[in-house]
Order: structure tokens, then C-alpha cells, then sequence
């Protein structure tokens, strides 16, 4: 259904700050939202394929007190605007998921001001949670009424009155129809009914099946939120501070720990696929909270390679730091200029390999997950799927330090180097370089750089290709759906559907699929790699 997740890299942005846009609503009408598009080439570079926005709707401060769902920010621009910016995103492949703020509206939502101006007889006094007629409210209400966390220019709305929900399910509806969303990023999950997010879930069936549904949860089990009747995902604040702190205390258990609750062959999130970051713009960025900037380079190797979709927040693949000052997040959302913001062009070029890694190879985004090695300071851990075996090794030390542990594959390449590993008697030995990591497949043409079959391979050594379209050397293009496996000869087949007609679905042996061919003199794969 979503499966289109399972290969997203998400780039996070917080389009108030990432603007440049003044702290409070204007007037006048700025198309600032166009700088996104300017920024598309570098999205590219880092494989990027999906972008979480921050609030876009119109607001009186910080975009998470919403004035009017229906229209962009002012600072912002016009829907006009935006619907540009939607369609240049789209156009190159990259997919848009919103901030869906739903649980608390601001003061000058339209419903609330009504109730400012009517009182009792407003017909929308039950748009709002507990709203209290015999008592006034600290911002000079003669009423009172629920709010987000105590801040009273977050009015929480009644998720229980059919007729908000009723309003904001046409909201998303406009706003697929509209932009052409692709999901939504559910604001303070954790404060919103369950009824509503089994409503949102049921219009997501009848309007569009793939459009994502990912929850903010901090707290709990995120399989309270995240199941067949719900949200499909959460985000993973569990492996967040884990990601972090195992460096700063140089002490792996905690986040080996964490993978093998989550992630291994009894893991309570195996069937989800989780969100997963290192910072965002509620928290302090990573460059900030690692007590050594050596670290980035494995914390963000550990995003890449760990079970799920990894996002980065804007400018910190750049190295950028912010944190919270007297209460404010401002430093955390600032406005970057993309040609004088680039800090530390090492990490960047680091992240671009490991979104390259992440895109190419099948068992990043469907591998199951087990542990292999661990101390404190050193941590091994392997993904499968189907005949790919991967490996990623860390070291937080200070030191370079040597390895052993059981492996059974016959040869490994590193993915950083070129460097091959030859296992002696099912035991693998690593140097692994202070405060660095090695990434070990057991297919060294595993499709890496997105092809079938170069540097001379022979075809019964490809044990997987990449899941997307193909074209046929005679020009009609094809969608490799899966790869399976013969229950027999465990040979490896190809399941593809064409793309024109009545789009039949075919199959045949892998080792046929990757074949080379020759016209007019000239050897050509038979189904060459063209995109997702």
C-alpha cells in the first residue's frame, strides 16, 4: 500500500525559518516558498525522493497556530505558489508530505473568532474542547477553554464533534486535489482521539490509496498508533536518543539495545516502518548535541543503514548547529542560503553516498535485522533479504581496533572502498578506523551504481536488481514489481508488469531479465534501469 516508504529518504524542512519569513503574519503576500525549487538540485544530490514540510497553512506566528486551512501563508505566498513548487517537486520525483496540525487551531482561526464575537450563540462553541462560559481565559476571554500544553493561542479543538471532523477530512481533500499531496505528518499524535485517526484512515482508503499517514509520538508504543486501523507510522524518538547518546557515552549497548527491542527476530516494530532522524525542529541539532563531531559521520552511517526511513533536517547535512536559547526554538529553524551555509562539505558528501547506498540496494529498505558483534565501543550488525547480505560495522573509539565474528559468506565488499574481505573458516576479521565504519555487501555488482550488468559479471552472480522501471531494448517500458525466489531451485525470478495495454504482469528467471544483447554490433542490456 505504502510501500513506497520503505525507499524514501525524507528531507525535512520548516518552511517559516528555511524562508527567511518575518515572526508574525503579514499582510502582504511574499512568494518566498519558490526558494524550494531552487533548491531541488541539491535535494537530487543527496538522493532525496520525499519532502516533509513543516506547517504551510496560514497562521499568526510559528504556523502550528493555524488561522486558515485552506490558504498558504502569507509570508509564504499564494496557493498559486505553492501549487508551482508541488509541481516542480513532483516532477522530479520527489514526494510532499504535510504537517497535519489537527489537534489545536490558534485564536485567529475563523470558528474560534466567532465564538469571540457571539459567545453562547456561536453555532461552532462545540468546535472546541471544553470550552466553559463561567470562567475567562488568561488572554481576556470571557471563556475559557482546553489548550495545547497550557499555551492559550493553541485552542484545542472537539475531535468528537462530527462536524470538525467532517471539516478537517475536506481540508485534506483539498488539499490532495490541489497540491497533490502524498501524505501527512499527524502534529501532537499523542493528544488526538484514536475515532479520528480510524476517520482519517477510512477517507485515506476511499480518496487515495498510497497517500502516507506518520504520526508525532514521543512516548509509548507506537503500535497504539501505527496498525491496520490507524497511522502507518510514528516517528522514532526511542532511536533518536539512542543514535546520539551511545556516542556521547561511547557505549553501544544502548542503541544495540534499542535495534534488537524494535527491530530483531522478535521485535515489537518489525512489521512498521518507522521515521527515524537525528534532529528536527523541536530538538537540538546534531551537531550540537554530539559532544564529538567525529561522530557525526557513523551516527548518520547508523540513520542509513538501521530498519526504516532515515530523514535529514535541513542544513544539518551540512554540519550546522543550533539549540534551544531561553525557551526558544528559534535557532533550530533558521534561514539557510544554500551557497553560504555549506560547513562541513565532508559530512555532506558522506550523507550523498549513504543516500546513494540506501537507493540502490533492496536490502536497506526490506533487509530483516540481526545483531552480530558488540562491546562498547565497537557494534556490528547485519540485514538479509532474499540472497543480499549486508553489514555494517562501527567504531566510536579513539582508537583503531580489530574485529572477529562469525560470518559465512565467501567474499564482502566494502561499499566505502572497493575492499574486498575473504572470510577464513566462517570467521571474518576488520580493522575498523577510529570513529569511522565499514559497509560490507556479499555481491560486489549489488547494483550500487543502478546497473544490471557491467564490469564483466556474469549473470549468475547478480542475486538482485533494483525495484523500479525498465525499459526493453525494443522500447516498451516495464515495472519490476518483486524478486522472487523459486520454492524449489531457490533460483532467482523477476515478477514485471508492463506499462502500456492492459499492463499484464509476466515473470521470468533473473539470470534471462539481466542478460546482455547484441544490435547492430553493439552489446546492450536487455531491460536497462530507468528510474523509480
Amino acid at each position: 500500500m505504502n510501500d513506497w516508504t520503505k525507499k524514501a529518504i525524507f528531507y525535512h524542512i520548516y518552511p517559516l525559518g528555511f524562508c527567511g519569513c518575518e515572526q508574525y503574519h503579514q499582510d502582504t503576500i511574499t512568494p518566498r516558498i519558490h526558494k524550494l525549487k531552487d533548491w531541488i538540485p541539491h535535494f537530487k544530490k543527496l538522493h532525496i525522493n520525499a519532502l516533509y514540510l513543516g506547517p504551510v497553512f496560514e497562521s499568526f506566528e510559528h504556523g502550528y497556530d493555524t488561522s486558515d486551512y485552506r490558504t498558504l501563508d502569507h509570508r509564504l505566498g499564494t496557493n498559486k505558489d505553492f501549487i508551482d513548487v508541488c509541481d516542480a517537486l513532483h516532477g522530479n520525483g520527489i514526494r510532499i508530505v504535510l504537517d497535519g496540525v489537527f489537534n489545536h487551531v490558534g485564536r485567529n482561526f475563523w470558528a474560534f473568532k466567532d465564538v469571540q464575537q457571539r459567545k453562547e450563540a456561536s453555532p461552532y462553541c462545540n468546535w472546541f474542547s471544553n470550552l466553559n462560559f463561567n470562567c475567562p481565559s488568561p488572554m481576556g476571554d470571557s471563556f475559557t477553554y482546553d489548550t495545547w500544553q497550557g499555551h492559550y493561542n493553541l485552542v484545542k479543538l472537539n475531535l468528537y464533534n462530527e462536524e470538525v471532523i467532517q471539516y478537517l477530512l475536506d481540508c485534506v481533500n483539498f488539499w490532495i486535489d490541489t497540491f497533490a499531496i502524498d501524505g501527512l505528518r499527524l502534529d501532537a499524535a499523542d493528544c488526538i482521539p484514536f475515532s479520528f485517526f480510524q476517520r482519517l484512515r477510512q477517507f485515506r482508503k476511499q480518496k487515495k490509496e498510497d497517500f502516507w499517514l506518520m504520526g508525532e509520538i514521543i512516548h509509548g508504543d507506537y503500535n497504539r498508533w501505527a496498525n491496520n486501523e490507524m497511522l502507518d507510522s510514528v516517528t522514532n524518538y526511542e532511536c533518536y536518543k539512542g543514535l546520539y547518546s551511545s556516542h556521547n557515552t561511547k557505549n553501544y549497548f544502548e542503541i544495540a539495545y534499542s535495534f534488537n527491542r524494535q527491530f530483531g527476530n522478535d521485535g515489537i516494530y518489525k512489521n512498521l516502518t518507522l521515521y527515524n532522524f537525528v534532529d528536527n525542529h523541536d530538538v537540538n541539532r546534531l551537531a550540537s548535541t554530539l559532544n564529538d563531531k567525529n561522530d557525526l559521520f557513523n551516527t548518520y552511517t547508523m540513520l542509513y543503514t538501521m530498519p526504516g526511513i532515515p530523514s535529514i533536517y535541513y542544513g544539518s547535512e551540512m554540519g550546522i548547529e543550533g539549540m534551544k536559547k531561553n525557551g526558544s526554538d528559534a535557532a533550530l529553524r533558521p534561514c539557510i542560503e544554500l551557497d553560504k551555509q555549506i560547513q562541513n562539505t565532508k559530512l555532506t558528501k558522506h550523507i550523498e553516498k549513504l543516500g546513494l547506498f540506501k537507493q540502490s540496494l533492496p536490502v536497506l529498505s526490506f533487509g530483516d535485522y540481526q545483531q552480530v558483534y558488540l562491546t562498547n565501543e565497537q557494534f556490528v550488525f547485519s540485514r538479509t533479504y532474499l540472497q543480499q547480505h549486508f553489514y555494517a560495522a562501527f567504531n566510536t573509539s579513539e582508537y583503531d581496533v580489530e574485529i572477529h565474528f562469525t560470518c559465512k559468506e565467501k567474499t564482502l565488499l566494502n561499499l566505502w572502498d572497493d575492499t574486498i574481505y575473504n572470510p577464513e573458516n566462517d570467521t571474518l576479521t576488520l580493522s575498523i578506523p577510529s570513529k569511522s565504519s565499514l559497509l560490507l555487501i556479499n555481491d560486489k555488482h549489488s547494483d550500487v551504481q543502478k546497473t544490471t550488468n557491467q564490469n564483466n559479471t556474469k549473470p549468475s552472480q547478480i542475486t538482485s536488481i533494483p525495484i523500479g522501471l525498465y525499459e526493453h531494448f525494443k522500447g516498451k517500458q516495464y515495472r519490476v514489481l518483486h524478486i522472487a525466489k523459486h520454492s524449489e531451485t531457490e533460483e532467482a525470478y523477476v515478477v514485471y508488469q508492463q506499462m502500456y495495454g492492459n499492463k499484464e504482469i509476466w515473470i521470468r528467471p533473473l539470470s534471462m531479465f539481466i542478460e546482455t544483447i547484441d544490435k547492430n554490433g553493439e552489446k546492450i542490456p536487455r531491460f536497462k534501469y530507468i528510474g523509480e
